[in-house]
């Protein structure tokens, strides 16, 4: 190898930018796919998963990137964008090297890998793996203390990677990912193996697992819950929103259903009974049961920092609900609705009760998906009431469930694009291996 070739740790290339000959970003690194060889050659670095802006996974061969520096990825710009699917001869390094227990071949002792080294080799554009940095002592894992020594061999000075994933933790493939978004994340999960999705899932607290359940297609949220604890999954229901939870509840065998039923505190049961006593495709099925609800003398100042929380979505944050006690759903009289933008326009000592927006019926729970839509569409509403005959809110309605379930099932495997030729909007559903073939 010469020298002064540069290296680089793969630490350093998660989630960098990843930049055509022009300079516009194409995307970031998300995964580097390598080639495991016979004996204890270093494996061979055949390309770099990066994710697209519209979250697609394309494959991008080592031999059309032009330069990795300054934090960044430079291309030829020729890139085939159909989605990349991992390949049996294939390893992702974040997800299935990082952290693995490998053997010391000189002394026998069994060490955790932290990160691993790529350089790329002289006069060609081929690049492999060359050193194993690794910690000593027991198994730490990225979110773990561990005073044990680091070290840093040759490949060829450890052994245990060819070995299928036998206890490998999902600790650093979690800090890889730590600041995704849970449909981002979601969408790692949803392409990750059955065995690696479980144990990501395992490892993730209940309140940010609920986050990415909720953008997973049906299929992965069964089995992922099925996976868990029954007292876990029952936790996890929990923290899910309402309706996402009750429509989950509702895909199981009805046993299954009733003991996780029974394991929730009640509230929380009722409330997905009671969202499961309505048709699916209907506002009273698409409802959450935990809208912002304020008394009519509520001040403004109160209803903003109701808005405020961040575990609120943008959707679930656009408006509170104003109605007589009692404010859990099902509530006293509907009184009628303050959207956001009138609270930021008036004082804070106003009362929400002297500046409702009654002049919008609210939707009744038995509306059926059309109906719900046309209301959307026909007042740009991001949200909307749901009340009972005897005028009761029982939830409300926010637009991203009205489109999920509007859009086709499979449409988290759909990637719509512009083109830019035409302006129109096609789509792309190719599938592609290492090689692009």
């Amino acid at each position: 190898m010469a020298a002064g070739a540069p290296r680089i740790f793969v630490s350093h290339l998660s989630g960098i930018a990843v930049f055509d000959p022009a300079g516009d970003q194409v995307g970031r690194v998300r995964d580097l796919v390598v080639m495991l060889r016979v004996g204890r050659k270093p494996p061979r670095v055949l390309g770099l998963v990066v994710e697209l802006t519209t979250r697609r996974r394309i494959f991008l061969p080592m031999t059309r990137v032009t330069g990795i520096e300054s934090g960044q990825v430079i291309t030829t710009g020729v890139l085939n964008v159909r989605r990349f699917e991992q390949r049996p001869t294939e390893r992702l390094v974040f997800g299935e090297l990082l952290d693995r227990r490998v053997t010391l071949t000189e002394t026998g002792e069994e060490v955790t890998v932290l990160d691993l080294s790529v350089q790329q080799l002289p006069a060609r554009r081929d690049w492999e793996i060359d050193k194993v940095f690794v910690r000593k002592g027991r198994k730490g894992g990225a979110f773990r203390r561990n005073k044990g020594e680091t070290l840093t061999v040759e490949w060829s000075g450890v052994s245990g990677f060819s070995v299928e994933e036998q206890g490998q933790g999902a600790e650093n493939l979690l800090a890889t990912f730590e600041q995704l978004r849970p449909a981002d994340l979601a969408n790692v999960l949803h392409h990750l193996s059955a065995k690696r999705r479980a144990e990501v899932a395992a490892a993730l607290d209940d309140d940010r697992l609920a986050d990415v359940l909720e953008e997973l297609p049906e299929d992965d949220q069964i089995e992922i819950l099925g996976k868990l604890k029954e007292e876990r999954a029952a936790d996890v229901l929990e923290a899910m929103d309402p309706d996402d939870a009750a429509d989950l509840l509702g895909e199981l065998p009805e046993a299954d259903k009733e003991r996780l039923l029974s394991l929730m505190q009640p509230d929380d049961a009722a409330d997905m009974r009671r969202l499961m006593a309505y048709e699916e495709h209907t506002a009273g099925g698409l409802m959450t049961t935990e809208p912002i609800v304020l008394r009519p003398d509520a001040t403004v100042a109160d209803a903003l920092a109701r808005i405020r929380n961040p575990d609120l979505s943008p959707a679930h944050a656009a408006q509170v609900y104003v109605c007589r006690p009692p404010e859990e759903t099902p509530t006293g009289k509907y009184l009628g609705t303050v959207h956001f933008q009138r609270l930021l326009r008036d004082p804070p000592y106003t009362l929400v009760g002297s500046i409702l927006d009654d002049d919008l019926q609210p939707l009744e729970p038995d509306a059926a998906l059309p109906v719900v839509a046309g209301f959307f569409a026909a007042y740009d509403m991001v949200a909307a009431p749901v009340v009972d005959d005897s005028g009761s809110l029982l939830g409300a309605v926010t637009v991203d469930d009205v489109l999920d379930h509007m859009l086709p099932d499979d449409w988290r495997e759909t990637e719509y694009h512009l083109d830019e030729a035409t302006g129109t909007t096609g789509t792309t559903t190719g599938e592609v291996g290492a090689d692009g073939a």
